[in-house]
């Protein structure tokens, strides 16, 4: 279960440490509008409910402290190898291809213990920055 923050549920952006600390920048900055998740590790696996249109989230930076408040805009449940490269560009993140934007979210889900194929859902999740 995701953790709650004044009544809103909280997004922590990658794994503590730097790259928490940079995508919360990223989304500070404007420049990070999207997130990925799988349906079946950060969902299912969680007990969560995907996000809606309208929904505000808590961003946590690494201490776990409030950075932001972020309101969902759009929302999508689409296979791996469909995400599109409008969207890893709304992440914001840097990547040159969709190639690289696969080849970078395989290789972080692995490390989290979870194998992706073509067929695996990604739940992407298009924001606004609200308030930092």
């Amino acid at each position: 279960m995701w953790g709650r923050m004044d009544g809103l549920r909280v997004m922590e952006l990658g794994t503590p440490g730097e790259m928490r600390k940079e995508l919360t920048d990223l989304t500070l900055s404007g420049a990070k509008q999207a997130t990925a998740g799988l349906l079946e590790l950060d969902y299912h696996a969680q007990g969560e409910a995907l996000e809606h249109i309208g929904e505000r989230l808590a961003v946590v930076d690494d201490s776990g402290a409030r950075a932001a408040v972020v309101e969902v805009v759009g929302i999508g449940l689409v296979p791996f190898a469909e995400v599109p490269w409008e969207f890893a560009l709304a992440e914001g993140e840097g990547y040159h291809s969709i190639e690289h934007w696969r080849d970078v979210h395989r290789r972080f889900w692995a490390d989290e213990g979870c194998q992706v194929d073509d067929s695996s859902t990604v739940v992407c999740l298009w924001y606004r920055l609200v308030n930092p």
